[in-house]
């Protein structure tokens, strides 16, 4: 197939998708290999770098949408609902989520020294945060860990690309209390 029909087909896949695709959702869909479709969807993402509607890879997928310098010009057509906002105890939690996904709420109230379940329940009910299991201790605590959402509101890869904490454990607490009052 010809590489303009691909990005042709491609484009038009990503701009009704509602989720970011991965490599293989685009190849079930288009019928198309691996091998075919990465360097087609490179190509198509550094094609649309510097245009209005842009490709982008993000939380392990490709999404298109508007070239970030144009938010400003974009918002006052679509008048946004109020943008989230994460209180200092939010944004502290969601870091150890991050961070030490899966982890329990009582590893979280840990490291915080304080009662976490309602900022859990938030960050939960604002899709930043999921459920993502049972651990296998006594009582079986729900595990959180953070979800795609939490990857496209940051606008991140995967966790992988959050920059590293120190090794002791000690010297990571520190910089959990210490983020928000830099």
């Amino acid at each position: 197939m010809e590489t303009a029909l691909v990005k042709s087909i491609l484009e038009s896949i990503l701009f009704v998708a509602r989720k970011p695709l991965s490599i293989d959702e685009l190849g079930e869909v288009a019928g198309l290999s691996n091998e075919v479709l990465l360097p087609v969807m490179e190509e198509l993402a550094a094609e649309s770098q510097n245009k209005g509607i842009t490709v982008v890879k993000v939380a392990g997928g490709y999404l298109m949408g508007t070239n970030p310098g144009n938010v400003d010009y974009v918002e006052k057509i679509l008048h946004p609902k109020e943008e989230t906002r994460l209180s200092p105890q939010a944004l502290e939690t969601l870091a150890i989520i991050a961070y030490k996904q899966p982890v329990t709420r009582l590893e979280i109230e840990r490291l915080r020294g304080v009662d976490s379940g309602w900022v859990i329940e938030s960050l939960v009910a604002k899709k930043l945060a999921r459920e993502a299991g049972r651990s296998e201790t006594v009582g079986r605590p729900y595990l959180y860990a953070t979800s795609e959402n939490f990857l496209r509101h940051f606008g991140i890869e995967n966790v992988d690309s959050l920059p590293p904490l120190p090794a002791a454990e000690a010297e990571q607490e520190t910089v959990f209390k210490s983020a928000l009052h830099e």
